[in-house]
Order: C-alpha cells, then sequence, then structure tokens
C-alpha cells in the first residue's frame, strides 16, 4: 500500500509530538533549540506538513531522534522490507524529481540508503549533518554534479564518491537529461555529537 504525504506528515507529527511530551519540552522550547518558528512545530504536530529534510534533522536533533526514527512506518523487527510504493519520499521538485528514503538502520549504527531521481535543473541543498557523518553516491544514470563545501565533482553512470557530510554540500543536475543514485548516509555511533560549528553542551 503506498504511504501517501499526508499519511507520512501524520507519522512524523506524532513522532515528534510523543518525543517532545516525554523529554518535557514545550512547543516553543523545541522551536528555538531547533531553529524554527512555533508555528513549523505546530504545522509538524498536526500532521499538516511534511517537513523538509534540513528542518526534520534539526528537530530530530534536539529530540535525539534520527531520520529514519521520525519517519519509519513499518513496525521493529530484524527484518525489514520496504517496498517501492512504501519509500518516505522526503524531498520532491517542481520538476518532479523526487529522494526517497528506502531502508534505514537505527542507533548506534545509523545508516540511511536512498534512492535519488533528478530531472535537467534539479538541486538539493543540504545543511552540514553531524560531526563524523559521511556520504557515499552511486549515480546509476545521467550525470550529477555534486557540491562539497565548494569542491566540485561530476559524476557519471557507474562513477562513485564518499565525502563528508558535515560540511555544506548539494546534488545538482546540469545536464539535460534526468540522473538517478543512489546515497548512503553514514552516521557516527556516537549521536550526541552536533553539527559542525555548534558547541557541544
Amino acid at each position: 500500500m503506498t504511504i501517501t504525504p499526508q499519511e507520512l506528515s501524520l507519522v512524523i507529527g506524532s513522532r515528534v509530538r510523543d518525543r517532545r511530551n516525554a523529554i518535557g519540552s514545550t512547543i516553543d522550547q523545541l522551536a528555538e533549540e531547533a531553529g524554527v518558528s512555533r508555528r513549523v512545530i505546530i504545522n509538524i504536530e498536526q500532521g499538516d506538513t511534511v517537513p523538509n529534510i534540513s528542518t526534520l534533522l534539526r528537530i530530530g536533533e534536539v529530540l535525539g531522534m534520527s531520520l529514519p526514527e521520525l519517519v519509519d512506518t513499518s513496525s521493529a523487527s530484524h527484518l525489514v522490507v520496504t517496498k517501492k510504493v512504501q519509500a518516505a519520499i522526503l524531498w520532491s521538485s517542481p520538476n518532479g524529481g523526487t529522494g526517497s528514503l528506502v531502508a534505514s538502520t537505527t542507533s548506534p549504527n545509523l545508516v540511511e540508503l536512498w534512492e535519488w531521481h533528478m530531472n535537467p535543473g534539479d538541486e538539493h541543498n543540504s545543511e552540514a549533518h553531524i560531526s563524523g557523518t559521511r556520504e557515499l553516491i552511486h549515480v546509476l544514470q545521467g550525470v550529477l554534479t555534486v557540491n562539497v563545501d565548494n569542491d566540485v565533482v561530476t559524476l557519471k553512470p557507474g562513477d562513485s564518491i564518499s565525502f563528508a557530510g558535515d560540511v555544506p554540500h548539494s546534488y545538482i543536475n546540469l545536464a539535460r537529461k534526468p540522473t538517478r543514485f543512489t546515497l548512503a548516509v553514514v552516521e557516527p555511533t556516537n549521536s550526541a555529537n552536533t553539527r559542525k560549528g555548534k558547541n557541544n553542551a
């Protein structure tokens, strides 16, 4: 059964609200610590919107939850199968491009596996993730431009790259045809690390 954006937004809203209440945080406190407005938190908890990836990461960091924990719609099991129609689409473009979280592990060894489809002109800009994060990309179709902290690399089908995800980075399709690639995000075992530039408390 296909997971609709509305269903996904309700799952995320419930997870955020339950964890916020569990740690005794108010909406205002969560908003301030995550660097978003109070209205954004309210909309998320009410299931009115699927937040963008950067917002989810900031909220998850404050709540002590990984991205997979926030969006996982499956029950806990030693064997988790995600059918194509169940993948959580967490990024989409006006051109029809998508970024889907298709598989993940849970703490303490956090790994996310993504499938990306980017049409000509699509671009995704990502903030720095927590310190020590690594990303790995393998291009399956088309041409992908990767910008890692102003180091720019162009990848063709069969090309791969590994890079630090704890600096600003982006994926861009500058070609005239669609591109498709897989992305793995590996977070350090100590998920208490903070994003670069933020103090450890």
